[in-house]
């Protein structure tokens, strides 16, 4: 298993700073006995949760990203003479873009190396002054179950580079990969339909050719010079070190990770988790708990935790806890300040999503970001216990629902221990 992202490491070292904020200021002395319900946090707490969001950066530092890069040697640890050679620094990068020899797209000017009309890093910057859009995106993976980071990400849409091309018709796919050291058994591909890349559905922004997160220039790990970027997709659908762009009359998805017996199609799944909670607590007093929430292409109404005697035998007729006693937890406000190595802490001009005017969200939890949640449940008697935590979306739906099936995105109800002493 992967190492836990610096973000969340952040989270839980703050969060024990917010769970000791709670009990000096005599929140947990102050909230409903055991036998009540804790839907919503009592004033003090929710006083410390604010005080604890100051404390925490929404937004992840390029270099605290979880990372799943491939390629041997990978492509960012390259010598500088090496990254020169192959096309991974802004000065030598160059983006060919060409028809399917297999499957051929009608285009009238492909753009090519070798025909000197690649695409290079001054025309790419020449492009984001008339077209440069940004947007807040969550970075998952489509079977890891928890963030690598949280960005806000910059870059010229997609469909501005296909344009180039002139294309006339049969043009149904665009697939596309990045540096993979000239070794044929190291590509990685990924694609969208056509119609993704040209029209942005619903309130989406538009698939980027990205080149910076956070107000700064994508590093190597991050895949820079320039990569993909899809704002309701799963990170295999944002191929780092973009190189290459094949227009294709092709009508299914051909992406390398299909071959995973992945749904290589499906968006963003929304689900919670905890992040802290007491390891051990004394019966009787309240238990306070953080989380985080993906929000996926649902969504997000609520959050709702549950926490049951170890013991307990639920009805396997209904394994996703539907007939259980949820409670409510609350969903904490954006953030004053949203950190991740913002230049002076500012937002980009015109983030996709954000008033312009004051610079805040205009709806909130915002899709295909994160949020984060905090409960104070009430006291137990001494024993082992079970907490789960689930999400419930913007359309009604509990998790792990509509989509339960991992290959579609991990969001399984989660299952962690508490203890209770006397």
């Amino acid at each position: 298993m992967a190492a836990e992202p610096l973000m969340l490491q952040e989270h839980r070292r703050l969060s024990r700073r917010f769970f000791g904020q709670l009990a000096a200021g005599g929140a947990l002395g102050m909230l409903l006995p055991w036998q009540a319900r804790a839907a919503e946090l009592p004033p003090e707490c929710a006083a410390a949760c604010e005080s604890f969001l100051k404390q925490l950066e929404y937004l992840t530092p390029q270099e605290e990203f979880g990372n799943v890069s491939r390629g041997t040697p990978r492509p960012y640890d390259l010598p500088e003479e090496k990254k020169q050679e192959v096309g991974l620094t802004p000065e030598s990068w160059r983006l060919e873009v060409v028809s399917d020899p297999d499957d051929p797209a009608d285009i009238e000017q492909p753009l090519t190396v070798e025909a000197g009309t690649a695409i290079d890093w001054d025309e790419l910057m020449k492009m984001a002054k008339q077209h440069a859009v940004s947007f807040p995106k969550i970075m998952t993976c489509n079977n890891g179950g928890r963030p690598l980071g949280m960005g806000i990400w910059e870059g010229v849409p997609l469909r501005e580079i296909v344009w180039r091309t002139r294309p006339q018709q049969n043009l149904r796919r665009v697939f596309y990969n990045g540096f993979h050291n000239d070794d044929p058994k190291q590509l990685f591909r990924s694609s969208l339909p056509i119609g993704r890349v040209l029209e942005d559905p619903f309130d989406l922004p538009p698939v980027i050719l990205c080149y910076k997160l956070n107000g700064q220039l994508l590093n190597g790990e991050r895949g820079g010079p320039v990569r993909m970027v899809v704002p309701e997709a799963y990170g295999f659908k944002s191929v780092k070190w973009l190189q290459r762009i094949v227009l294709s009359n092709l009508f299914h998805a051909n992406d390398t990770y299909a071959s995973g017996n992945n749904d290589v199609d499906s968006g963003m799944k929304t689900f919670a988790h905890s992040l802290l909670k007491p390891e051990k607590i004394k019966a009787g007093q309240p238990i306070p708990i953080t989380g985080y929430a993906q929000v996926g292409i649902s969504g997000l109404k609520k959050v709702q935790t549950l926490l049951l005697p170890k013991s307990t035998e639920w009805p396997q007729d209904d394994p996703y806890y539907t007939q259980a006693d949820w409670t409510d937890a609350h969903l904490l406000d954006p953030p004053k300040t949203w950190g991740g190595g913002l230049p002076d802490d500012r937002l980009p001009d015109k983030v996709h999503g954000f008033d312009p005017a004051t610079g805040r969200p205009q709806n909130w939890p915002m899709r295909m970001t994160m949020a984060h949640w905090a409960t104070v449940l009430p006291g137990l008697p001494a024993g082992e216990y079970t907490l789960h935590s689930r999400s419930i979306d913007a359309n009604g739906y509990a998790q792990p629902m509509p989509r339960p099936f991992r290959k579609s995105g991990r969001n399984v109800i989660e299952e962690t221990p508490v203890q209770i002493v006397e």
